[in-house]
C-alpha cells in the first residue's frame, strides 16, 4: 500500500505540471453592424496592451488580428507561467500605417487566468463622422504543455519547409533530379528480378481466372438432391401477375442434349425460386445502391429508407440523392443489357464495367446468362444447341435468360443499383422480351459490342476454348475450336444490330487504336460516366507498375502527411526503383512516370533517366487535415474522439478539414480513367491511401476493404492488365 508521503508526491508532481503548463488564448471579436461588410474605412482590428503580449501601449507596435470570416477576427497566443493577467485594448488600425487609427472606447479589457472580466461589454468605436461600431468579444482559452508546444511547432516547421524539389516542372523528360544525396552506395540489382518476387496477398488469384465464372451466383438455380420447382416468366405473361411455378421432375427430359454428346453434367434440381428472406442470396451493401427517398405525407421534406445512406462522396453521392429525388421510378434501377456475337469481348467489358461502378460505390452487380445456362442444362452442348432452328434449344435458352433477367430484378428490389445482363440477345424479339420485363421496374442500356478486327476475333475464340467451361471436358482443341466456330454461325445467321430504345455501340474499341462510340437517348449520371468509361477502354496488353515513395522522414518519426524528404533507407530505394524500371521496362518502346507533388515522391522518382515524369495532383497523399504531422498517439492523446471515430470506420472518416478515403476515390476517378486510356506501361510512385484505391480498382476489392490492404513500402506491384483479365505480381526490393 502507498504512504501518505506517496501521495503527496503525487500531487506535488500534478501541481508542478499544471505550474508547468502554458495558457493557450484565443481573442475574437465579432462585428456586429448591420452591413456586415469590412468596416467601409478599410480599418482592421488590431491588439494592444501591457506585458507580456505587447509590452506596449504604441499603436504603432500593436498586433494585427487575422479574419476568420466575413464578421469576426481572430488572434492566439500563449500566456507563460506566473504572467496570466493581461491589460488590453483593441483598436482598428488601416493598412497604410500613417493614417489615423481608432482606439476601443472605455476601460481596458482584463484577462485574467482566461477569464475576461466584464465578458458581456462590447467593443465600441466612434468614427470621425460620429459612427459608431459595435464588436462583440469572444475569448478561449486552454492549457497546454510545454512538450506539446514544442511537437506542434516541430511538426509546423516541417510541413512548411521547402521541398528540395522546387522549380521541378510538372512535366518533365529524360532528366534525373540531382539532390546530393549522391553518397548513397549503388544499389544495383541481380540481373534476375524473379529473385524479388514475394507472394501476393491471398485474395487474389495469380492464374487467369474466366470471367464468366466471377458473375453472380444464381439465386435460382442451386444445387441439391430430388425434385424441385422454380418460377418461369414467360414474355407473353403480364407484368403485374405472378410468375407461373413449374414442377421439374428429375430424368433425362429436363435438359437439352445435344446430338452426339456425352451424357450433360447438369444438376438434377432446381431449387425454388421465393421471395422469403430464407431464400434470397447475401447482398453487400454499399450504400449509393438505391437511396430511395420517400416524400412525406405531412410535409415537403424527403424521408430516406434504410439503404438510402450513400457510400460516396462527391458527384456520386450528389447524383444519387438527384435521382431519387427527381427521376422516374423505374430510373432508380438501371440494367446495362449486353448484346453482341460470341467473341467480341461482351463479358470482358461487362466485367470491366461492373468493376469500375463498383469503385466509384455504385451497387453494382454482373448476371451471366451463359453461367445459369451451365447450370441449369450442363457445359456439354454443342454448337447444334444454340441453331435458331433448333426449338428445344431456343426453349432452354430464353428459359435461363428469363431467370437471370428475374434473379437480377429481385436483387435490384433489394436495393441494388446497376445490374449488368450479359448475354448475346442478338435479335429484337428477344431484346423485346427484356424490356417488357423490365417495364415500371429499371430503366434497359442495351450496350452492342462490335469487333469487325479478325485477328481479334480469332484470338478471343482461342482463349475461350482454353478458358471456357463449356470445353473443360474437350481433349482435341481443334475439335473443340470447330465447334465454336459453329457455334458464333449458328448466331450471325440471325443477329440483328440494336436500333431500339437506350443503347450504347462499341465499335471497333477493343484495339485502342480508333474506333467509335454512337449513344442513343442516353441521359443521367450514372449513364454518362458509363460513357466516358467505355470511350477510354481497350484491350492492350500493358503492365501498371505502383510502388510507394521511398521511406521519408516522417515515416521513421510515425507521423502522417507532411512533405519530409527521404530517409537513408528512402534514398537507396530509389536508386533500386530506378535499375529495376530500367531493366523491367527495357523492352517497352514508350512509358511514362507518375508521381503525387509531394517531394517524396518526386526524389523516388528521380533517379529514373528515359522515361517522362509528370506529376499529378490528384496522386498526393491522403489530406489528414488539422492532424498533419501528427502521431497516431498524439492524436489519441489530444484529440480522443476523432481518433475513435477514425477507428470505427475508416472508409468513411474524413479528417477534420481534411479528406475520407471515399474523397480520395473520387478524385482519383480521373488517374483511372487515364490508366485505362494508356497502351505504354506507366510507373506510379505514390502514397499508401492513393494506392489502396489504386490497387482495389484492379482487383475488384470491396470498399470496405481498401484503408486496410496491405501497400507496404519499398515493394512495387505489378498489375497486368490484357485481354484475359487483370493478373498481380509483388517484388520487394528492400526490407
Amino acid at each position: 500500500m502507498g504512504t501518505n508521503d506517496d501521495v503527496g508526491s503525487v500531487e506535488q508532481q500534478q501541481q508542478q505540471q499544471l505550474h508547468d503548463a502554458l495558457l493557450y488564448v484565443s481573442l475574437k471579436l465579432e462585428n456586429l453592424n448591420h452591413t456586415n461588410k469590412p468596416i467601409h474605412t478599410q480599418l482592421f482590428p488590431h491588439l494592444y496592451g501591457s506585458f507580456p503580449l505587447v509590452s506596449s501601449w504604441d499603436p504603432h507596435k500593436a498586433l494585427s488580428m487575422e479574419r476568420e470570416s466575413v464578421s469576426t477576427w481572430e488572434l492566439s497566443f500563449v500566456l507563460p507561467p506566473n504572467h496570466e493577467t493581461l491589460d488590453f485594448k483593441f483598436l482598428l488600425k488601416p493598412k497604410d500605417t500613417d493614417a489615423p487609427c481608432f482606439v476601443e472606447e472605455g476601460p481596458n479589457h482584463l484577462l485574467i487566468e482566461g477569464a475576461l472580466e466584464d465578458d458581456a461589454r462590447l467593443a465600441l468605436f466612434r468614427l470621425d463622422n460620429d459612427a459608431v461600431l459595435e464588436f462583440r468579444v469572444f475569448v478561449e482559452a486552454s492549457r497546454v504543455s510545454p512538450f506539446d508546444l514544442a511537437a506542434s511547432w516541430r511538426a509546423y516547421k516541417e510541413h512548411f519547409h521547402l521541398p528540395s524539389v522546387r522549380g521541378i516542372p510538372d512535366v518533365s523528360i529524360n532528366s534525373g533530379i540531382q539532390t546530393g544525396s549522391e553518397f548513397v552506395a549503388s544499389a544495383s540489382l541481380d540481373l534476375d528480378l524473379e529473385h524479388y518476387v514475394v507472394p501476393s496477398p491471398t485474395c487474389v488469384s495469380p492464374e487467369l481466372v474466366y470471367a464468366a465464372n466471377l458473375t453472380e451466383d444464381p439465386r435460382s438455380l442451386s444445387s441439391g438432391s430430388g425434385s424441385g420447382s422454380y418460377f418461369i416468366r414467360d414474355a407473353s405473361f403480364p407484368i403485374d401477375q405472378p410468375a407461373a411455378e413449374v414442377e421439374v421432375v428429375s430424368g433425362p427430359s429436363e435438359v437439352y442434349q445435344s446430338p452426339g454428346m456425352v451424357k450433360s453434367k447438369s444438376v438434377d434440381t432446381i431449387s425454388p425460386l421465393r421471395k422469403e428472406d430464407g431464400q434470397r442470396g447475401h447482398l453487400v451493401d454499399r450504400g449509393v445502391g438505391s437511396p430511395r427517398l420517400l416524400k412525406c405525407s405531412s410535409s415537403n421534406t424527403f424521408a430516406t429508407s434504410k439503404n438510402s445512406i450513400p457510400e460516396a462522396a462527391g458527384a456520386v453521392a450528389a447524383a444519387a440523392i438527384a435521382d431519387q429525388m427527381l427521376g422516374p421510378k423505374e430510373d432508380r434501377h438501371l440494367a446495362i443489357v449486353m448484346v453482341s456475337l460470341p467473341a467480341r469481348g461482351k463479358t470482358y467489358t461487362a466485367a470491366k464495367l461492373a468493376r469500375y461502378l463498383r469503385w466509384l460505390g455504385h451497387d453494382t452487380k454482373h448476371f451471366n446468362v451463359g453461367k445459369y445456362r451451365r447450370l441449369r442444362h450442363g457445359t456439354n452442348q454443342s454448337a447444334d444447341f444454340f441453331r435458331a432452328d433448333n426449338l428445344q434449344g431456343m426453349d432452354a435458352r430464353n428459359e435461363v435468360a428469363v431467370l437471370a433477367f428475374e434473379d437480377m430484378i429481385s436483387w435490384m428490389q433489394e436495393g441494388g443499383q446497376v445490374g449488368i445482363f450479359d448475354a448475346t440477345n442478338s435479335n429484337k424479339q428477344r431484346r423485346k422480351t427484356l424490356m417488357k420485363l423490365a417495364e415500371g421496374r429499371c430503366k434497359i442500356i442495351f450496350l452492342e459490342t462490335i469487333c469487325n478486327d479478325v485477328d481479334i476475333i480469332e484470338r478471343n475464340i482461342r482463349l475461350k476454348i482454353q478458358q471456357s467451361p463449356d470445353y473443360a471436358d474437350v481433349q482435341d482443341f481443334e475439335s473443340g475450336l470447330r465447334d465454336f466456330k459453329d457455334r458464333v454461325a449458328n448466331y450471325e445467321k440471325v443477329y440483328e444490330t440494336v436500333e431500339e430504345g437506350s443503347y450504347i455501340k462499341m465499335i471497333d474499341m477493343a484495339s485502342g487504336h480508333g474506333g467509335q462510340i454512337q449513344a442513343n437517348n442516353i441521359s443521367g449520371y450514372i449513364p454518362g460516366r458509363i460513357v466516358f468509361f467505355l470511350v477510354n477502354t481497350h484491350l492492350t496488353p500493358r503492365p501498371i507498375l505502383l510502388t510507394r515513395h521511398g521511406e521519408s522522414q516522417a515515416n521513421v518519426r510515425g507521423r502522417i502527411g507532411g512533405d519530409t524528404a527521404l530517409s537513408g533507407n528512402g534514398e537507396r530505394y530509389k536508386k533500386k526503383l530506378a535499375n529495376f524500371v530500367e531493366k523491367r521496362l527495357s523492352s517497352e518502346r514508350a512509358a511514362s512516370i507518375w508521381t503525387s507533388t509531394l517531394q517524396r515522391t518526386i526524389l523516388t522518382a528521380g533517379p529514373i533517366a528515359g522515361f517522362p515524369k509528370i506529376q499529378w495532383r490528384a496522386l498526393d497523399e491522403i489530406n489528414a487535415g488539422v492532424c498533419d504531422g501528427m502521431t497516431y498517439e498524439e492524436i489519441h492523446k489530444n484529440m480522443p474522439e476523432e481518433y475513435i471515430s477514425r477507428k470505427k470506420d475508416k472508409l468513411r472518416y474524413r479528417y477534420p478539414r481534411g479528406e475520407s478515403y471515399l474523397d480520395v476515390i473520387q478524385r482519383l476517378e480521373p488517374v483511372i480513367i487515364e490508366l485505362e486510356r494508356q497502351r505504354a506501361p506507366v510507373v506510379v510512385v505514390s502514397h499508401q491511401a492513393v494506392l489502396r484505391a489504386l490497387y482495389a480498382y484492379f482487383t475488384d476489392r470491396p470498399l470496405k476493404e481498401i484503408p486496410t490492404i496491405e501497400v507496404p513500402l519499398h515493394t512495387i506491384i505489378e498489375i497486368h492488365l490484357g485481354a484475359t483479365g487483370v493478373q498481380e505480381k509483388r517484388y520487394k526490393l528492400m526490407d
